[in-house]
């Protein structure tokens, strides 16, 4: 059995990246009932704009040759930066779960695993994980 090479393995943690900046904008960014948002809407608009600037400038980093513009370190360092922004907003956006103390909270419902902390933490933790694997290709000269 031939090992998966480490640059088809940064390429698919990548595309996962994207899918979460996308649906988290997507399951976070809809109103409740009482016209409120779940999260604030700062870190949302953080983890979704930088996010997707992140996956155009790491992505552009990995399709030019390093030699290009493109493709130089100064773009995967760039790119690099945003993604930890990105990490950062979405564990951010996991505070939402800690328990509320006080007169005035409200309890969040949990219906379902998909509805409560479980795939938002999956999803986050995944992206920590794979943005520490894209920091340490790019210190290794993997990609």
């Amino acid at each position: 059995m031939r090992p998966v090479s480490p640059e088809i393995i940064v390429w698919v943690l990548s595309f996962l990246g994207a899918v979460v900046v996308v649906l988290t904008r997507v399951r976070l960014g809809k109103e409740l009932d009482d016209g409120t948002k779940p999260v604030s809407r700062t870190i949302l608009t953080v983890h979704t704009s930088v996010g997707l600037v992140a996956v155009v400038v790491w992505t552009l980093f990995l399709v030019f040759p390093p030699s290009s513009t493109l493709g130089g370190d100064l773009v995967g360092v760039a790119g690099l930066g945003l993604w930890w922004v990105t990490v950062f907003a979405g564990l951010g956006l996991l505070l939402r779960w800690l328990p509320s103390r006080g007169r005035h909270t409200s309890s969040l419902s949990e219906d379902e695993w998909a509805e409560g902390p479980g795939l938002s933490l999956l999803a986050h933790a995944g992206l920590l994980l794979g943005v520490l694997v894209f920091t340490w290709a790019f210190a290794t000269g993997t990609v």
